[in-house]
């Protein structure tokens, strides 16, 4: 049995990795990958220590960090977490058990999805949900941007320098801060569709139209694109602990000021959580003080 399990390596469990290590804490991070969505982002500006960087770039220098203190890494998806009499059981997809005296959920987030016919069968063959990654796949060609939050307009921020026409679909006004709007707004190579929803994704191959609606007049028209990138936000990776742990009305996972969850022995931290700013630094900040509260809670654990 191990003294903690943590679920995730984006910025939250890969710092609460680190400060696992420094406590000596006996430790296994489970994760389907390396960063969560803070390897989407193309430039990061506000995280302290560098003026600008990538957010491959920074998830790969919190690898670095993390394997220097070798820390074991599964590439594992854990489905779900139980409380057992004096431990925790991770049940992974395959059905495999792993104990832990204690488990730190740092999921994180997953991609909101339109749910719109031909999204699932288009994703790879023109469908994305990463500018960053997929971005210079579509050199001068049409392409669509769905959203108006930072997200979107950061993707459109990407794609006017190598598309040849952005399509801007949102179905409300922009709400991304202003100063990304008044750069994309003077970009020769867009057009923008307010008030406006996505109803399918076409092609034969590959993607090769969207039908958009307006909203109020019911109108719709084809928008001749290679390439969808969808930015509409995102929903947290909280269900392997719902039935065990409290849920806000968002379905994040609800934790006090020291990352414990409603279930003792049960931490989170994160974009996963109920904690306010969905930025890296704050969730790095999260996963340290999740590990300092786990170490406190085995250190109090009866022989």
């Amino acid at each position: 049995m191990r003294e903690l399990i943590i679920i995730g390596a984006g910025p939250a469990g890969m710092t609460a990795a680190v400060y696992a290590a420094r406590k000596k804490i006996d430790t296994l991070m489970l994760t389907g990958n390396i960063g969560g969505m803070a390897s989407l982002s193309a430039g990061i500006e506000n995280y302290m220590g560098y003026s600008l960087i990538s957010g491959p770039e920074l998830m790969s220098k919190f690898e670095e960090q993390v394997e220097e203190f070798g820390i074991p890494i599964e590439y594992k998806t854990a489905e779900k977490v139980e409380r057992a009499d004096s431990h925790f059981n991770v049940v992974l997809e395959d059905g495999e058990v792993i104990k832990a005296k204690c488990v730190i959920v740092a999921s994180g987030r997953s991609p909101r999805r339109l749910n719109v016919p031909g999204e699932k069968e288009f994703l790879g063959r023109g469908v994305t949900y990463c500018a960053t990654c997929d971005a210079p796949l579509f050199v001068k060609m049409d392409v669509a941007v769905i959203g108006g939050g930072n997200a979107a307009l950061g993707a459109v921020q990407q794609l006017i320098k190598i598309a040849s026409k952005v399509y801007i679909v949102s179905i409300a006004d922009w709400n991304a801060d202003p100063i990304l709007q008044e750069k994309i707004l003077k970009a020769e190579n867009i057009e923008i569709y307010k008030g406006y929803e996505v109803t399918s994704i076409e092609g034969e191959n590959y993607v090769e139209k969207i039908r958009i609606r307006e909203i109020e007049t019911r109108e719709e028209i084809e928008l001749p694109v290679r390439g969808v990138f969808i930015e509409i936000g995102s929903e947290p990776n909280s269900s392997l602990v719902k039935g065990l742990a409290k849920l806000n009305e968002r379905g994040e996972i609800l934790v006090d000021c020291s990352n414990r969850t409603s279930v003792e022995g049960l931490f989170a931290a994160g974009d996963v959580t109920s904690a306010p700013e969905k930025q890296i630094i704050v969730a790095a900040g999260e996963g340290a003080k999740a590990a300092l509260s786990a170490y406190d809670y085995l250190i109090r654990l009866p022989s």
